[in-house]
């Protein structure tokens, strides 16, 4: 049939968006202990989930954009508060200044190593798409929960449910995704739109920036608050005072 359903049109829409933000580029080695701090981490809240997860399709976890948006505006209002310039970016000074405000338990080297790990533009200033990754990494790594549960609970059940799609993606629960795992997810619930194999193999090269046949958690993030529309969030929006 020629007649595409929504959810399907609306995936392939947001899938088109990834290539254009995210580009190639490779992190010095010591960086590498990141990636494999946060495979580690997906690996023990998979175990951890014991089976317990809630979304079952693509469209169930596209039906839940709308509150993941709302999420992503309570971190601009975070990001513009330490954005002391308001120049669109955090310096490495604004971002010790934002991290130790909040009381996140980390050490300096630790804000050294995340500040160059979300970097993706390697232009000497964290933007809104790469803080949102750098909070949630923050968040993950450091033990840090009771941190976001005192400052914005919305912040973290929208990183605890970021968390959750990625698990449901991660099919055998390795701490990263395989092409397999995305093309059992886009087809999950869904036998009668099952995507054709070329559409799977190019949805998965988007994800895969660095191309190495996986898919971090950090690829995964920036891929999935582009899908989620952040270009939607507007600026201007008034922030709590």
């Amino acid at each position: 049939t020629s007649h595409e359903s929504k959810p399907s049109s609306l995936m392939r829409s947001l899938y088109e968006n990834i290539h254009d933000m995210l580009c190639c580029h490779s992190l010095p080695n010591n960086y590498n202990k990141l990636d494999i701090k946060l495979e580690r981490k997906m690996k023990e809240i998979k175990r951890n989930a014991s089976g317990h997860i809630t979304f079952k399709s693509i469209d169930s976890i596209i039906m839940k954009f709308p509150q993941f948006r709302e999420g992503l505006k309570e971190i601009r209002c975070v990001f513009q508060h330490y954005d002391e310039d308001s120049n669109g970016t955090i310096d490495h000074e604004e971002l010790k200044k934002c991290l130790h405000t909040l009381s996140f338990c980390i050490r300096e080297e630790e804000i050294d190593d995340l500040y160059y790990y979300c970097d993706i533009n390697q232009n000497e200033g964290i933007q809104f798409n790469e803080f949102i990754v750098l909070l949630c990494l923050t968040y993950l790594l450091t033990d840090s929960s009771h941190t976001l549960k005192i400052c914005s609970p919305q912040i973290e059940a929208t990183f605890n449910t970021i968390t959750e799609v990625f698990l449901f993606l991660d099919k055998n629960g390795d701490g990263n995704l395989k092409r397999k795992d995305v093309v059992k997810a886009l087809n999950e619930a869904c036998p009668k739109e099952k995507s054709p194999s070329h559409i799977t193999r190019t949805r998965f090269k988007e994800m895969d920036w660095d191309k190495n046949g996986k898919v971090s958690f950090k690829e995964f993030l920036f891929a999935f608050i582009s899908w989620v529309g952040i270009e939607s969030i507007d600026s201007d929006d008034e922030c709590p005072a």
